[in-house]
């Protein structure tokens, strides 16, 4: 209202119309109403916040959930467990490649197969985001949201995913290769046997690539405005630097 007045004061003493006075006031409130528009309330930047990361997690699941979704991607493709690599290359210098190649592949589909249970522990944790945890990460690196995601599911994710791994594992006979290929690399003459834990391996694997999919969507949010499909995704984001 204070500007208001003072153009108001300044049109009467350079000798306007009130016709030009009264179209000046109307366009000066009109920029005070989009101003207003703009600013944001804490509780709207939580739920813009928690509206992105739902998203990002939504897409992040689905990808890597898909066929190939691990398999294909060369930035979270589960290789053979490299504590144990000596395995693998001596059981290719036996003719054996068939046998290792088959397991990483049944490998990554237990994976995409357990993938599709870790939306729900996303968005349990993106629900509980408190207000003060949705400033912070808006206003933190491109990578704050998924580092409190890691920071606040990783232990639930571990617990329940690490059964579910298993039983994929198991579904799709990764299991068994690799049960067949420590076997045989241990009755290989003079070699010191080995028998990692492959649940573990193929879990905390899983675990990595799911967030390396989110981390890739929140930094897509953050940087290209086409990514914000919402009006207040929009008006969030313009606020994060």
């Amino acid at each position: 209202m204070k500007i208001i007045k003072i153009i108001l004061v300044f049109f009467l003493l350079t000798g306007c119309t009130a016709t030009q006075i009264n179209q000046t006031i109307g366009a000066v409130g009109d920029i005070l109403n989009e101003n207003s528009t703009t600013s944001l309330t804490s509780t709207q930047v939580a739920s813009g916040l928690k509206e992105a990361l739902t998203k990002g997690v939504t897409k992040g699941a689905a990808n890597v959930s898909q066929p190939d979704g691990y398999l294909k991607n060369l930035n979270i493709k589960i290789p053979f467990p490299p504590e144990v690599k000596k395995v693998e290359d001596k059981l290719r210098q036996l003719g054996m490649g068939k046998l290792v190649d088959d397991f990483v592949i049944t490998l990554n589909r237990g994976a995409e197969d357990a993938a599709k249970s870790a939306k729900p522990i996303f968005v349990n944790a993106i629900t509980s985001m408190t207000i003060q945890d949705a400033w912070s990460i808006l206003k933190g690196d491109d990578n704050a949201a998924t580092s409190y995601l890691k920071n606040v599911t990783t232990s639930q994710l571990t617990a329940k995913f690490k059964p579910v791994i298993q039983s994929s594992l198991n579904k799709v006979n990764a299991t068994k290769y690799y049960s067949d290929i420590i076997s045989t690399y241990n009755k290989i003459p003079l070699v010191t046997k080995v028998n990692p834990n492959l649940d573990d391996y193929a879990t905390q694997k899983a675990i990595d690539g799911l967030f390396y999919m989110i981390e890739k969507e929140e930094k897509l949010i953050r940087k290209d405005p086409v990514a914000r499909t919402t009006e207040l995704l929009k008006k969030v984001f313009s606020q994060q630097n």
